[in-house]
């Protein structure tokens, strides 16, 4: 049944609860300004909301050398910590598949008779939407041809230090090796590495939410190490990094995506790519994801996200009939094959020396993913009660990673294809944010697929941007999920500001920059987060394996 226990339903069937007296929202403020009502979290609220405004206030101050700090802190921390980063990524895949073999795979979100929310569509739509959607459209056609081109070129050496961007030994000379090399380092970027990440954490968060009854915050998954010390200044430390951590990596992510809209709109229609513009345009998409908010999760998200899918799936149907779709059917397995070969060397955290890719590509990522998993976990596990560890698990990792392997195919498959069928070489060259719509411009209906793919990217942002203030606001309130509306407009509207105020005060380096930064912190909380997830899923109740009843039947 549903009560006032911030907005979370309580379970369903046998749980393990953790017996606490703190009640979710006790350390909250709630205000009543005019018509409008405000319930935050004191603490962190202020401080990550203060800490966020002296960033923009700094970053636009100081636009002239902000751009090159950036820059020198993005490629310090990527240099010197890639091993760091790239070890996390490989443990979270590690626990996550061995989540789905061990009998804590029957343990179910939210007790044990609990039903999921929402049907498999809306669920898988809206998981997807939420954590790769602007990603796939920005780099489905720039990354494997990026990778494929700098694999085609070789090993470069100069003064004893490898200055290409080739990942591993590269294939120089060989398009059929470059193009396997190539897809495989893309897809190690798309596929069970980033989903791990998110998948952990939305499990924390679920399972310590729905199960053990505490508040829906990064402090609650951490109760096992730390106990009632979670509702201190402990606490408040990891729902704040969780706050600015979520604020940067959605603004990165916003930054890509209105550079690619902008790219889009200028090869299209000759829309000036100026500071102004991509204002308007950042302006222009916060409001539509403000609409969205005040339409709540079922009527906006929810929504968008599903329409969102649709669209996105014609266009990867149709760029899969017109363009080489053998070689797309074939090359999807090939490029799983391939994936699953350079594997674990693409994961080798040591003893690198193709760092270009590995530092510049790889390190990277996995800071941009962590800083987007407070965001990405938090809305799957507001959206996945009802369903089993094992059933989460497989759908929320290997599902998308699956969706991701045939999207990189499709598109990136068609551009080389492109290139070294065709000789056509405006994709090969182009910049990254306008190699999507060079493609398309040499197929059938171009202009009407390249307007497709700019919505794609604008309705993607808006479903970040609404999702991302949902997230935000949550743990800003102290985990409740029934805050006042008024609170995620406002967090809405700060993420917009913040994509603003970065890409005018130093463009994606800036926010490239931000990411990695706040993703460093976070990796150590997920890393322990992690370990407190085991301690807590070992104690949870789960229902016998359906063999093991049969065989205790049939022994009656």
């Amino acid at each position: 049944m549903s009560d006032n226990n911030g907005g979370i339903q309580r379970p369903d069937g046998k749980v393990r609860a953790i017996d606490t007296d703190y009640q979710i929202g006790q350390d909250n403020i709630a205000l009543k300004v005019g018509p409008l009502g405000l319930d935050i979290h004191n603490r962190v609220f202020a401080i990550s909301g203060m800490a966020i405004v002296m960033f923009v206030v700094l970053t636009l101050a100081f636009r002239e050398s902000v751009e090159p700090f950036f820059a020198g802190l993005r490629g310090w921390l990527v240099s010197n910590l890639d091993w760091f980063f790239m070890s996390a990524s490989n443990i979270f895949v590690l626990v996550c598949l061995a989540l789905i073999v061990t009998p804590l795979g029957r343990v179910r979100i939210g007790g044990t008779e609990a039903k999921p929310d929402y049907s498999y569509a809306g669920w898988l739509a809206m998981l997807f939407a939420a954590g790769m959607g602007i990603g796939l459209v920005f780099f489905g056609v720039s990354e494997p041809m990026s990778h494929f081109s700098s694999s085609l070129g070789g090993i470069t050496v100069e003064n004893g230090v490898r200055t290409d961007w080739a990942p591993l030994n590269g294939a120089e000379g060989d398009p059929a090796s470059a193009q396997a090399l190539g897809m495989a380092a893309t897809i190690y970027h798309w596929a069970l590495h980033p989903w791990s990440i998110y998948a952990l954490l939305a499990l924390g968060l679920a399972i310590f939410s729905f199960n053990k009854g505490l508040p829906l915050t990064m402090r609650s998954i951490f109760y096992p190490l730390f106990g009632e010390r979670i509702w201190g200044w402990t606490g408040h430390v990891i729902d704040i990094l969780a706050v600015v951590a979520t604020v940067f990596g959605l603004a990165t992510s916003l930054g890509y995506g209105a550079s690619q809209a902008m790219t889009g709109l200028n090869f299209l229609f000759d829309v000036p790519m100026t500071e102004t513009t991509q204002v308007i345009l950042i302006l222009c998409i916060t409001a539509l994801a403000l609409v969205s908010v005040v339409a709540g999760l079922d009527g906006g998200v929810k929504r968008l996200s599903e329409i969102n899918m649709g669209m996105a799936a014609l266009l990867l149907v149709f760029v899969i009939i017109v363009g080489p779709t053998i070689a797309i059917l074939s090359g999807f397995f090939d490029n799983i094959l391939s994936y699953l070969t350079y594997l674990p060397e693409l994961s080798m955290p040591f003893g690198r020396e193709d760092v270009n890719y590995s530092q510049g590509w790889t390190a990277f990522y996995w800071a941009w993913w962590i800083s987007w998993s407070p965001f990405v976990g938090m809305f799957i596990a507001r959206v996945s009660r009802g369903r089993t560890v094992r059933e989460f698990i497989t759908c929320v990792i290997l599902i998308p990673s699956t969706v991701c392997v045939l999207w990189m195919t499709a598109f990136g498959g068609t551009a080389i294809s492109q290139y070294v069928n065709d000789g056509y070489e405006a994709v090969f060259n182009a910049e990254l944010p306008l190699k999507l719509f060079a493609m398309l411009d040499v197929m059938p209906l171009a202009e009407i697929t390249s307007v497709v793919g700019i919505i794609l990217v604008v309705v993607f942002f808006i479903t970040s941007a609404d999702s991302g203030s949902l997230v935000i606001d949550t743990i800003a309130a102290g985990g409740k999920v029934d805050a006042p509306m008024p609170q995620r407009i406002f967090w809405c509207s700060f993420a917009g500001l913040v994509a603003i105020a970065l890409m005018l005060g130093g463009g994606l380096a800036a926010a490239q920059a931000m990411a990695v930064t706040t993703g460093l912190p976070f990796t150590l909380v997920l890393l322990l987060g992690t370990f407190s997830l085991l301690k807590g899923l070992i104690s949870e109740p789960r229902k016998p394996a359906k063999n093991a009843k049969s065989l205790s039947t049939a022994t009656r």
